[in-house]
C-alpha cells in the first residue's frame, strides 16, 4: 500500500513538471507598426580606457531611421562644454543611416568621466541617449 501511494507521488510530481514546461513557453511578443521616424543607435556607450589629461579623443556613433517617415535631430546636449557633438542637420530618410561625432576635451579633468549626449528628435522615442566612458590620469 505504502508502494502505491510512493508511486503516485512520483508520478503526480513526474505531471506537474511535464504539464509546467509545456507551458513555460515565452508569449509571442508583437510589436505595433512605427508610425513615424525612429532613431536607432548602433551602440549607446562607448569605453576610451586610460587617456591622459589634455589628451582630444572623439567617437562616432552611428544610428539608422528604422520608422517610416523621415528623422530630424533638433538638437544634440552634453553634460559640459568640455564634449562637443557634431550632427547632420538634413532629414535622415527611411532606412537611412547618419554619424553623430562627439570630441571630448580632457584638459582639466581628472579620474573616470562619463559623458552624456542627449539627441532630441522628431522621433517616436523623442529623446535617446549616449554616453562615453574614461578614465583621465595626470600627465606624468
Amino acid at each position: 500500500m505504502k508502494c502505491m501511494l510512493v508511486k503516485k507521488f512520483y508520478c503526480s510530481i513526474l505531471f506537474v513538471l511535464i504539464v509546467g514546461t509545456l507551458f513555460a513557453q515565452e508569449p509571442a511578443v508583437f510589436e505595433e507598426p512605427i508610425n513615424g521616424p525612429k532613431i536607432v543607435f548602433s551602440e549607446d556607450r562607448h569605453e576610451f580606457g586610460d587617456i591622459i589629461q589634455g589628451d582630444v579623443i572623439e567617437h562616432v556613433f552611428e544610428f539608422t531611421n528604422s520608422g517610416n517617415a523621415p528623422l530630424v535631430l533638433q538638437d544634440v546636449k552634453t553634460t559640459c562644454g568640455c564634449t562637443v557633438p557634431e550632427w547632420p542637420r538634413t532629414p535622415l530618410a527611411p532606412g537611412s543611416t547618419a554619424e553623430l561625432k562627439v570630441k571630448f576635451n580632457s584638459a582639466g579633468k581628472i579620474g573616470i568621466q562619463n559623458k552624456v549626449i542627449t539627441v532630441i528628435s522628431n522621433a517616436t522615442n523623442q529623446t535617446s541617449r549616449v554616453m562615453i566612458v574614461t578614465n583621465v590620469n595626470p600627465k606624468s
